[in-house]
Order: C-alpha cells, then structure tokens, then sequence
C-alpha cells in the first residue's frame, strides 16, 4: 500500500517564474503483472470540472489504498498545468494556450516512434510480452535523455515520463457548454464502448489521427506506428487511452463531479484494477461509437450574436434551423437575423456559453453517422 505525493519543478521562463507540478502515485508498486492508470485533468487550464473529478477520486483511491483493494498503480495529475492556470490577465483566465509560445497546450505533443526506430532493428519477434518489454525499455531511456529547455518543455517532459507506460491514459477535458464525450482512436472502439456505458457518454468520436497532435493519440500512435512497420512482428493492443470531455466548463460542481468520480471509480472495478464492494453506480447504455469525421463542427463566417433554437442532446435533420445570428454591422444591423444551420444529422453534443461569436467560431458540434468531405484532415475546432 502506497499514497505518495510527488513534485516536479518547472523553472520559469523568465526570472521569478518556477513553478512546481505536484501529482499522487498510489497502490502496489509497478512490477510484472501489475497495471498501470495515468489520469490528468485541466490540461487546458481553463477546463476544470476533471479537478473536481479527480480530487473526489483521489479521497477514494487513497480509502481503497488503504483497504488493500487496489490491483493496479495509479499515477493521478489533478491540475497537471501550473503554467496554464498562471494565465491570468485584466480578471480573466485564459488556459488554453502557453503565454510565451502561443501553442495550444493539447497540440503537437511528442510522436513517440521516432524516438526507438533506429534502435529496435530486428529485435521485434513472435512474443508480445517480450515486444512490450523491450519497446518500454528503450522508449524510457529515450525520454529521460531528452534535456526539456522552456517552461513548456518540461511541464511536457514530466507529463511524457509518467504516462509512456501506462495500460490506460485517461485526460479529463471539458467543452464550452456540452454533454460528456469521448475522443479516442477506432482501435479502441469496443473498450471504449465500455467506458461510455459507466461515464454516459452522449458520444465517443474516434480519429487514428485527428491532425493535431493531442495529447490521447500520443500513446496509441507508438503501437500502431509499430504495428505498420513491422508487420510479422507480434505488437500488441494499444493502451486504453482517451480525452474524456466533461461536459462544460461551467460544469463544476460538487455533487455532480463526485457522481463522475463514482461512475469511473465503477468503470475502475469493472476493469478489474479496483477490488472490494462495488459502488453505488449505474451502468449506461451509451450511444456506439461514430467517426470523428462524421461530426460536424458548425461555425458562422461573420459576427453576430447567437440565438440558438436547440439544446444540448437534441436530434437534428440536416438543413434544420439550429441557431440564428443577430446582425451588429451593416444593412440590417440588429434588426435582421442570418440562420445557422445544420449541415448533417445527428446529435447536438456542444454549444457556446459565449453568445458573441466572430468568423470561423465554432457554435454546435453535431454528432452524425455519415463521412463529412467537408472536414478534410484536420479534424479539431482550433
């Protein structure tokens, strides 16, 4: 039994500036046969309903902890970007984005292949256990000789060196004003419906590569870069590894986020990696997973000031009315209204809290079935 609070140290990009990054490592001690969870929330910093998740789930961890009712290690990061939540300006938060280098925090993470490629060789054979091994191996030996220069950099590096060999790599997120979703890669789509039947899930959107990089794809790129490039070799299953979204920012609350925190804790002990009495929590049916690519992100191509006609859940046809825009310049400056609407059918899983909208602002993410041409390769809102 173990509850360890860890703390890294971030220096500042400028003087005056260090940072630390403090997150809990709990239960048995890593070893063959043991399972490893990684769990992080906010990393973009202004998304906190996952604090307010993990902060409940740490309190039950550490009670299981001491029950001796935990089969795997969990490694839990409840505000894992102290730069983001520094972000503060005119009485505004802004975590979404590094002040330095303006990069998106969940964007163009590490590919991790290209690290081990040109020291794997041959080696690669029939056992998958032995593959596994060897690959962690040389992966951990790549990233501990990496030498994180900017603030950024080495939040990055200390985030990369707990989760690169972990069995599942859970990152809470949440949306503007939306219902719980989950991104993760089709590989996964079987172990991701059971995951959305215990969090309940409106919709689970699935991209091997959504275009940008984020911080979910990182893990099960590696396996399945391996897996292209070695075909007789035995590689095996990815790590369960998904962005959970949390509904909307807005959305922390107490008693709803220990709801949260109870029905991952169930998905935990379902997955064998949590012993003991189960916990009062209710299994879903959730929604079959559907491709990224089929969800449309509606955006307006000038400024107004947004009516929307539908709420969150609801199921629209293509061409319907979901939103009007009051006009703010020109000929029919408020008086006159412009009609958003749908471009598929399908689910509304997100909307705008901010009802000041400009050209190219997403309004509506529209959970549909079919391919949309219109996404192209980059499948993210920014």
């Amino acid at each position: 039994m173990s509850f360890k609070q860890i703390t890294r140290k971030i220096t500042g990009d400028a003087p005056g500036r260090t940072t630390e990054l403090h997150y809990f490592r709990i239960g048995p001690k890593r070893k063959a046969g043991v399972p490893k969870v990684y769990l992080q929330a906010a990393l973009h910093a202004d998304e906190q309903p996952g604090i307010m998740v993990l902060h409940h789930l740490l309190g039950m961890l550490r009670a299981a902890d001491e029950r001796d009712e935990l089969a795997a290690e969990f490694v839990v990061m409840p505000m894992v970007n102290p730069l983001g939540m520094a972000n503060l300006g005119f009485n505004q938060h802004q975590g979404r984005y590094d002040s330095v280098s303006g990069k998106n925090f969940n964007r163009n993470w590490l590919r991790l292949f290209p690290l081990i490629k040109n020291q794997l060789g041959d080696k690669l054979g029939s056992n998958p256990d032995k593959n596994k091994r060897l690959v962690l191996k040389l992966l951990g030996e790549s990233l501990k000789a990496i030498k994180p220069v900017s603030a950024l950099e080495q939040q990055r590096h200390w985030v990369t060196l707990e989760a690169y060999d972990a069995d599942y790599v859970f990152d809470l997120h949440c949306d503007n004003d939306a219902l719980i979703h989950i991104f993760a890669v089709p590989q996964l789509s079987d172990e991701m419906q059971a995951l959305a039947d215990w969090i309940g899930s409106a919709g689970t959107l699935l991209a091997e590569d959504s275009g940008g990089g984020s911080f979910d794809e990182v893990w099960p790129s590696l396996w399945l870069d391996l897996k292209k490039e070695y075909r007789a070799a035995a590689i095996p299953m990815p790590p369960i590894a998904a962005t959970l979204e949390y509904r909307g920012q807005s959305d922390v609350f107490d008693e709803l986020n220990e709801q949260d925190d109870i029905q991952l804790y169930a998905y935990f002990q379902a997955q064998g990696l949590i012993t003991g009495e189960p916990v009062d929590a209710e299994k879903m049916f959730a929604p079959e997973p559907t491709d990224l690519d089929a969800t449309e992100m509606v955006r307006v191509d000038q400024a107004g000031l947004l009516a929307y006609k539908v709420e969150l859940g609801d199921i629209v046809e293509k061409g319907q009315l979901i939103a009007e825009l009051v006009k703010l310049e020109g000929e029919g400056a408020f008086l006159e209204r412009i009609e958003v609407i749908a471009g598929t059918s399908g689910r509304i899983i997100s909307r705008n809290t901010t009802k000041y909208v400009w050209p190219g602002c997403s309004v509506a993410k529209i959970v549909g079935t079919e391919k949309l041409e219109s996404r192209g390769d980059y499948l993210l809102e920014d």
